[in-house]
């Protein structure tokens, strides 16, 4: 059976996520962070950050282990709701995580590239 179970992954101690925009989401990624969309692939095929990497929201507990512990993650969504719930997960697993604020919206809305799978100009959706 996969999912939280309550004793080894929620944490002791509140855990507070810290939301940026984009302009730092973009300063991180450059200094070696990971873009974590965790929008459906629907969306992530409309559009998405040049620099991301896809990982469903609903894939995030089975695959954590598949993401880096030694580095920052930045999580995306399109709006910043899933995201900010998939970087409070992650955080409480000892993750050091921000949420992009806005999300993809905020992303495009900024001037920063979306791009689609043939790296031709995308659309958030």
């Amino acid at each position: 059976m996969s999912g939280l179970r309550y004793r080894e992954e929620v944490p002791s101690e509140p855990v507070t996520v810290i939301d940026i925009d984009p302009a730092e989401a973009d300063r991180l990624v450059s200094a070696g962070a990971l873009l974590l969309d965790v929008r459906e692939d629907d969306e992530w095929a409309a559009g998405r950050a040049p620099a991301a990497v896809h990982l469903p929201m609903g894939q995030v507990v089975d695959r954590i282990g598949e993401l880096p512990a030694d580095r920052t993650i930045v999580c995306i969504c399109r709006a910043g709701g899933r995201s900010g719930s998939v970087a409070l997960h992650l955080g409480g697993t000892g993750y050091d995580v921000r949420n992009l604020a806005g999300g993809m919206q905020a992303w495009a809305a900024a001037d920063l590239p979306v791009v689609d799978g043939s790296g031709a100009p995308g659309q958030v959706v």
